[in-house]
């Protein structure tokens, strides 16, 4: 299994605390059935958080209009909505909602050049309150693809998730489905796409990160 690179120190750090507290459990503990719960259920705790920084490899066919779908989750909005931080007018929105089962690696929707990317503290409101786009704390981003014009997706926190990493750079040249962050614990993503975008998504629908084709849209 891959792993992320967000998820080296962790583990790594993870690893050393839960073994320390199994040595002194056995070294000082003499009930046996207490003993080894505690063992078992430290065990699984490794291996959630191990599983929580997995980093599958993925790869998806499209053509050079189509949208692959940024994280793993489940569509919650499609809607057109003003965008009132870098487009102003109107967009079609599309957000996916990530459990903290989910991988939470953020993949680049699109292929082209990043021409926008800010950071914004924020509130942690559940993922899927309708405010959370524009309260919670967040990245945006935005790719301009030479084949549809600029794509914006958005990096938000939920109730749970307390930090967002996000590896975009202004200028930088970046390819669709590459590694563009990391949102730790339950959160959600938001694109921003063009209107008159065919979506291939309903409510609903799970989605692979790097590999669930969620649109297509017009040739700018």
């Amino acid at each position: 299994m891959n792993l992320h690179k967000e998820g080296y120190r962790i583990i790594a750090w993870s690893f050393l605390i839960i073994m320390t507290f199994n040595y002194l459990l056995h070294q000082h503990v003499n009930i046996e059935w207490l003993k080894w719960s505690l063992t078992m259920i430290s065990m699984i705790l490794f291996m959630l958080i191990v599983y929580f920084f997995r980093f599958p490899e993925r790869f998806a066919k499209t053509k050079p209009t189509e949208v692959i779908a940024p994280v793993d989750g489940k569509v919650v909005v499609i809607e057109e909505v003003f965008e009132p931080e870098y487009f102003k007018d109107k967009r079609l929105q599309i957000s996916i909602f990530m459990s903290p089962l989910n991988v939470h690696a953020t993949r680049y929707p699109v292929g082209g050049r990043v021409v926008y990317s800010k950071y914004y503290k924020g509130k942690h409101l559940v993922a899927w309150h309708p405010k959370s786009s524009e309260l919670n704390e967040r990245t945006t981003i935005v790719v301009d693809n030479p084949e549809v014009g600029p794509v914006m997706f958005r990096q938000i926190a939920g109730a749970v998730a307390r930090r967002i990493e996000n590896y975009s750079v202004v200028g930088k040249e970046v390819t669709q489905g590459a590694d563009a962050g990391f949102i730790k614990f339950g959160s959600r993503v938001d694109v921003f796409l063009p209107l008159g975008t065919e979506v291939y998504v309903i409510i609903g629908d799970k989605t692979r990160g790097g590999e669930t084709i969620i649109a297509n849209c017009p040739k700018h």
